[in-house]
């Protein structure tokens, strides 16, 4: 019997959000089967072919806003600003790759024959085939979609695996393009680890957004498997505070990108490095904290609901308590009231080297330091074994510009969150962040295709024909 999957609303746990039966790992291999012929057609039917059903399906999703956003604060918690801006942008992504499907697909280079034999040397993209695609809980309709949507682009068919914790909107993902799509061209396969597995196994190209412990697993199967592949992990991103920051603005922004949606991106600021004295700038990041409304995620104005399991939100009070044994000061939050909910935590005088301030919580708790200069706030920043993204905030371009120079993330916002990812540009970390090409934007229509070179050489000029000899005249 196959396992039952089951999500449940973190703020009311009791609430069975939805139920599924795993998706087996020969259902997938069959799935992936009926996928590959679909995909043929798929990629017959040309840019426009394409365009059109990702305009369909953003359309629809739009239609559609109010149900959905509904769903996903039901479903994972998020607060319903939030969810509703999700649903918005993810359907720009559909917007943005229906247009992409028109991108040119290759390089026409300067001819290399030889004068004598004149052609053309040019590139084209293909699509791969199957795309497998893992996606975590945390953004249940923008990242599954900022995934597919090039992939289907690019002409090829999908699998994607949903989190557990998020099958209500996998599924959803999938209605978006019930009818526009040809048949078995994607299908949404509910599952935990075994059906994630055998999704790599049957796929063609990998993506997978999650944790860096099975982003290393994905990686190293799709390795042996001989797939390109792309795992977007974890991040313990900092904020660097110059001594010419506002502080107010500041601290406000920080509160907000450490502790919105308690906390669960891999963008969110988890560490705070301020240059010279960090008293008055923690007194104010306390107070913005403290600003933050706290509760229930589908009331209008909370910034921070619950976090998404009792896994997760032991993690979190465990980190909190780790800390203070260490030494550390607790200066909000720590506690957990009723459910899944973690009140915001901050904590300073927690030593650089201790695991609360070098690996990921993946929670509402952020550790402050205060550093003499730019110098050891990079130091500082680049000390851990993740490289996702810091923000660096301050009014000198000449500290700015040695900031982003010295800092080893593959995302720097200058006067900016950490958090807030532009679907346009390319996104992705360094370290144990990310494993291998970078996605979204025109990256994506990269990696979901393979370029091959094509030398067309014009047919040889017709040999002369043989000349007969003059008969001679009697």
């Amino acid at each position: 019997m196959s396992e039952l999957i089951r999500s449940c609303s973190p703020q009311s746990p009791a609430d069975v959000v939805a139920e599924s039966a795993a998706v087996s790992p020969q259902q997938v291999r069959d799935l992936a089967g009926r996928a590959r012929l679909a995909q043929v057609e798929w990629h017959r039917q040309g840019a426009a072919g394409r365009a059109s059903a990702l305009r369909a399906a953003a359309d629809r999703l739009r239609d559609r806003a109010d149900p959905i956003t509904d769903l996903v604060v039901r479903e994972v918690g998020k607060p319903v600003t939030e969810a509703r801006a999700e649903v918005g942008r993810a359907a720009a992504i559909l917007d943005y790759y229906a247009q992409a499907c028109f991108a040119a697909t290759g390089d026409l280079l300067a001819p290399s024959l030889p004068a004598s034999q004149p052609g053309l040397l040019y590139t084209e993209r293909r699509p791969r085939g199957v795309a497998g695609l893992v996606t975590p809980w945390n953004f249940p309709l923008a990242i599954p979609l900022w995934k597919a949507a090039p992939a289907l682009a690019t002409g090829n068919a999908v699998l994607l695996k949903p989190s557990p914790e998020a099958i209500a909107c996998g599924a959803e993902v999938e209605r978006l393009f019930d009818g526009l799509l040809p048949a078995g061209l994607l299908h949404v396969v509910p599952g935990g680890a075994e059906t994630g597995r055998a999704v790599v196994e049957a796929a063609d190209v990998v993506s997978f957004t999650g944790s860096a412990a099975v982003g290393a697993e994905v990686s190293v199967a799709a390795a042996r498997a001989g797939l390109p592949a792309q795992a977007e992990m974890g991040g313990q991103n900092a904020a660097v505070v110059l001594p010419d920051a506002d502080l107010a603005s500041t601290a406000a922004l920080l509160a907000n990108a450490a502790m919105g949606y308690a906390g669960q991106k891999c963008t969110a600021t988890r560490r705070i490095v301020v240059v010279g004295d960090p008293a008055r700038f923690t007194e104010a990041l306390v107070a913005a904290v403290a600003a933050l409304r706290f509760g229930a995620p589908a009331e209008p104005g909370v910034a921070v609901g619950p976090v998404i399991n009792a896994t997760a939100r032991s993690r979190v009070l465990d980190a909190v308590e780790a800390a203070r044994a260490s030494g550390g000061r607790v200066l909000t939050g720590g506690h957990g009231g009723d459910g899944l909910f973690v009140a915001p935590v901050l904590v300073d005088r927690v030593d650089p080297a201790h695991p609360v301030a070098r690996e990921e919580t993946f929670g509402p708790l952020v550790t402050i330091f205060g550093v003499p200069d730019l110098a050891s706030a990079v130091k500082l920043v680049n000390g851990v074994r993740y490289g996702l993204v810091t923000s660096v905030h301050g009014g000198d371009v000449g500290m700015l510009l040695d900031a982003v120079r010295g800092i080893d993330t593959g995302l720097i916002r200058v006067n900016a969150p950490t958090t807030g990812v532009d679907f346009h540009a390319p996104f992705g970390g360094e370290k144990a962040s990310s494993h291998g090409p970078r996605e979204q934007g025109t990256a994506a229509l990269d990696f979901y295709t393979s370029t091959r070179t094509v030398t067309f050489a014009a047919p040889p000029p017709p040999a002369p024909a043989p000349s007969r000899p003059v008969e001679e005249v009697a």
